[in-house]
């Protein structure tokens, strides 16, 4: 009975964990909460219990409330460090995100291509990169300046919901170049509830209208899916290259370098971690 006990607690002590790694992910730049729920083999039980809430809650609920702990436990842990690094090192603190991204492209190609690879697969991935080109150098090139408010921090709620509902797309890649990362994270740590408020309605919305959708098209679409998102990733995270700061002086671009290395490293080091752990399953 007491190795019984002992079990169930590791147990719910590892599901708080990796929900807290899923929680990290969905707010770190570069890191996608959705394929670690994919990794730590919840999101089918996620999707379905989305897609229905009422008809799976007696059986998926008590699954998913140790994810959820852990979940809301890394996001709002890493929200202040962000804010705070962003403010004071911004060209560095991209470079390590943008290391990040770079370094888990590996396992979205990966991840991609689970349910095989045609050139509809390619082409959604270039049609999707095409289109965040047209879209982020069209508010440059008009010097579109946004100003966070209700309806932006409601678009921002939509892309956070979407990171976990749409393994491998991370809702900083639209944010970040759009400058509502920033702020959207600060409000987040600062418990603002004029950032809160949007922000939750945005993501519940979200799950309502586009939960069942995705799964839908996860399921019959898989790959053309996927590489869409692969290929989002790819084009906002070239837009948001500091290539100004690489080229202000010796220091600077050394300094970024190194940045840009240590994510990379990172990602490549938590790619590592979760392929033992999924082969360990």
């Amino acid at each position: 009975m007491k190795e019984k006990n002992n079990f169930l607690l590791f147990k719910l002590g590892l599901q708080i964990f990796q929900g807290a790694l899923v929680g990290l992910g969905a707010v770190l730049p570069g890191i996608s909460g959705g394929v670690l729920c994919v990794v730590f083999g919840v999101y089918k039980t996620i999707m379905e219990f989305l897609a229905d809430p009422f008809g799976k809650m007696k059986t998926h609920l008590p699954l998913l409330i140790p994810f959820g702990i852990g979940g809301v436990l890394g996001f709002l842990g890493v929200a202040n460090v962000l804010s705070l690094l962003l403010e004071k090192y911004p060209a560095p603190s991209i470079c390590v995100f943008i290391g990040l991204i770079t370094g888990m492209m590996p396992s979205l190609f990966r991840e991609a291509k689970q349910q095989g690879r045609d050139k509809k697969s390619w082409i959604s991935l270039v049609i999707a990169m095409i289109f965040i080109f047209s879209l982020l150098i069209s508010l440059k090139v008009f010097s579109v300046n946004i100003t966070p408010n209700f309806i932006w921090y409601l678009f921002c709620g939509f892309c956070l919901a979407l990171s976990v509902i749409a393994p491998g797309m991370s809702f900083s890649t639209l944010l970040m170049p759009l400058g509502l990362y920033e702020p959207f994270v600060a409000g987040i740590g600062h418990f603002d509830l004029a950032v809160l408020i949007p922000g939750g309605i945005g993501a519940l919305i979200t799950v309502i209208l586009f939960a069942k959708a995705v799964n839908s098209l996860f399921e019959h679409h898989y790959s053309v899916a996927f590489h869409a998102i692969v290929g989002v990733v790819i084009a906002a995270t070239i837009m948001i290259i500091p290539f100004g700061s690489f080229t202000s002086s010796i220091e600077s671009f050394l300094i970024n370098i190194l940045c840009l290395g240590a994510g990379i490293i990172a990602a490549l080091a938590l790619d590592s971690f979760n392929q033992k752990f999924a082969d360990k399953k």
